[in-house]
């Protein structure tokens, strides 16, 4: 559905009331991700206002009222939903609401206005040249893996239940240990055993239904080692700050005197990898253009690839240095796709541009699993298989020295469906997904996954998790686009 940030101006005006961009903003996204129409969301925005009799309208006030309402709802509508299903399903499945229905319809492609208009920027750009060299500078492209990364297909989907739990364990353990060395922690205690003074947990969050996520059906299932994986609810209300999603890694200080509850009195903060230390073999320092394109490259409404070949000419006019084709390449068969493969190889080739593709889950030629091998394209001419380059899904890119963490999957869109949080200030839902996703080191730290994807857990230990914290983390989505500073120095990109 298409939101319009005037109509819910409009409606609230109706109202007397006049908002900030930043509350339209939050409005339009929370319009998106629960599913609502602009008047439906007005009329029970003024509903939730007027019976919690908060007079201003505020980032602070749509935080309580996503929290204390929309979430509820939905998880209702969840629970509901999943009575009503005929047959069974994973236990950990969770039934969001479909990206079909939460995706904007395109503007028809050929009448639109804004072709070539600057939308967001990051940082200073005065003085900076549009324009690449294609293949006249000398270029150090190098994925990086942990420890290898992904080159092939794999046989997939042959996991057993003790398998994919041993993959969690480890998750719980690595990442228990560098929490505790960073904070100096002397030993973590076990969940079920009551004691009188504040301990210090480790484990992972969890659901204790099969509905959303929320602030009291918050569970804390620990580690192999120190609590054999029992599982405690969780009281938050002694926590002013948090962000949890389930699957999340966390070390929880706080009481618990009965061994069946634990109040939460502390979160600790999660600890990003280490930034990568350019070397001799990552080349040259100086500037260089990458251009990132995010498919379909076609319309709804059209079967022609009109997009694809608007892209072509602009790779041919400003000859980047390097272009990454992100997500989603062709939803028809394979002879369509590698048509269109050949059509970018063919008619970039001119710019000498260095290609790099992305697989998406929703390619259905390709393998529908992640971690998702690279496309296979066996008959690449000679020419071209210097400057093409067939990555996985996800991927983890050096470019002369510079890291870019590449995904095609829409985990921001899917995370923050899961993710509850509360704050004292102003918080940005999508700083803080993308920080979970470099503090719990994973491309996917969500568990269950979306339903959509089908993860093989014992090569998502080898192939999805982050070497190194990115300089430039790429990740696609259906929300809103968004460029940003998170973790010190770090940029996320988010395209739409």
């Amino acid at each position: 559905m298409a939101v319009s940030a005037q109509l819910l101006v409009e409606e609230l005006q109706i109202f007397g009331l006049e908002c900030e961009e930043a509350v339209i903003e939050k409005l339009v996204e929370l319009c998106i991700l629960y599913g609502q129409n602009e008047e439906g969301m007005a009329s029970e925005l003024i509903a939730f206002c007027t019976s919690t009799r908060k007079d201003c309208l505020s980032l602070e006030t749509l935080n309580s009222f996503e929290h204390e309402f929309l979430s509820k709802r939905l998880s209702k509508t969840r629970h509901g939903a999943s009575k009503d299903k005929v047959h069974g399903g994973h236990a950990g499945a969770r039934d969001i609401v479909s990206i079909q229905e939460l995706a904007t319809p395109p503007q028809k492609y050929s009448s639109r206005s804004n072709r070539g208009e600057v939308v967001t920027s990051f940082g200073s750009a005065q003085g900076v040249s549009w324009s690449g060299r294609g293949g006249a500078s000398h270029l150090s492209l190098k994925v990086l893996g942990h420890p290898e990364p992904l080159t092939g297909s794999y046989k997939c989907m042959f996991q057993k239940l003790p398998d994919i739990r041993e993959v969690l364990t480890c998750k719980i353990e690595e990442l228990g240990s560098e929490l505790k060395e960073h904070y100096k922690i002397e030993a973590f205690a076990p969940i079920l055993v009551p004691a009188q003074e504040p301990v210090t947990l480790l484990g992972q969050i969890g659901c204790d239904s099969n509905g959303k996520l929320n602030h009291k059906s918050v569970i804390l299932e620990g580690d192999l080692e120190h609590s054999s994986g029992a599982q405690i609810p969780v009281d938050l209300s002694e926590l002013k700050e948090y962000s949890l999603f389930p699957g999340q890694v966390v070390v929880m200080e706080g009481i618990n005197t009965t061994g069946r509850k634990l109040v939460a009195t502390r979160l600790y903060e999660g600890v990003p990898l280490p930034f990568h230390q350019p070397d001799e073999e990552d080349g040259d320092s100086e500037q260089f253009m990458v251009l990132v394109a995010c498919g379909p490259y076609t319309t709804s409404d059209s079967i022609t690839f009109d997009p694809l070949l608007d892209l072509i000419t602009i790779i041919n006019r400003d000859r980047p240095d390097v272009c990454i084709l992100s997500c989603l390449l062709t939803s028809s068969f394979e002879d369509v796709f590698k048509q269109c493969l050949r059509t970018i190889i063919e008619g970039t080739r001119s710019s000498g541009s260095h290609l790099i593709f992305v697989p998406s889950l929703r390619d259905v030629h390709h393998e529908p699993v992640y971690p998702q091998p690279p496309f296979s394209c066996s008959d690449l001419l000679r020419e071209d298989k210097k400057r093409v380059q067939l990555v996985s899904e996800p991927c983890t890119l050096s470019i002369n020295g510079v890291i870019f963490g590449l995904t095609s999957t829409d985990l921001l869109f899917h995370m923050g469906a899961e993710e509850i949080s509360s704050s004292s200030g102003t918080s940005d839902r999508f700083s803080r997904i993308l920080k979970h996703i470099l503090t719990q080191r994973s491309y996917y730290p969500l568990y269950p996954p979306q339903e959509d994807v089908a993860i093989d857990y014992e090569n998502f230990r080898l192939y999805a998790q982050l070497p190194v914290t990115p300089d430039v983390f790429i990740a696609p989505s259906e929300l809103r686009y968004f460029v940003k500073g998170v973790e010190n120095k770090s940029v996320s990109i988010m395209l739409k």
